[in-house]
């Protein structure tokens, strides 16, 4: 992950583990580091991580479904379109982020840093109508229930990892 345009952000290591009509699905066990110039994070409970397919009309995100004993059911990283560069995932994080908690609450965070940095980094008008676009449809889609965000749909891969 960069910040836009080619900042340094987050740089973990998953396991790929498989796909379906949802996308590409990689898991990161507890343990797992996420290092980033001046941060360094640890995880402390499984994640599958799921890559929007191709065909999707709304791929600019990138979603983390948490395991028992977070404080997060799911945090969705609104993002440029990932693209696979051998076995290397790139994506620029764009800000947004669509969260649930383990209580079913869901919010939109860092609106206030998205609308910082559109203008101090000078997003393109497609990168803002397409991040904005990601945000409203992953956000309705969570609170509908709506495959993949429906609490079932990253259950085998969670069980997966665990094999």
């Amino acid at each position: 992950m960069t910040k836009w345009p080619d900042q340094p952000h987050y740089r973990f290591a998953g396991t790929y583990l498989g796909s379906d009509a949802h996308g590409d699905w990689i898991g990161l066990p507890a343990g797992t580091r996420f290092t980033r110039p001046g941060r360094d994070v640890t995880i402390q409970n499984d994640h599958v991580s799921l890559v929007p397919a191709d065909g999707l009309a709304e791929r600019g995100w990138l979603a983390a479904f948490h395991g028992p004993g977070g404080t997060f059911r799911l945090y969705v990283d609104v993002a440029t379109p990932a693209v696979w560069d051998g076995t290397v995932l790139r994506s620029v994080d764009l800000d947004l982020d669509v969260v649930q908690a383990v209580d079913g609450q869901v919010w939109i965070d860092d609106e206030d840093e998205f609308a910082d940095h559109r203008v101090r980094f000078d997003y393109p008008d497609e990168v803002v109508a397409g991040a904005l676009a990601s945000c409203a449809a992953i956000e309705r889609a969570v609170l509908e229930g709506r495959p993949p965000f429906d609490g079932q749909a990253h259950l085998a891969w969670l069980e997966r990892l665990a094999q």
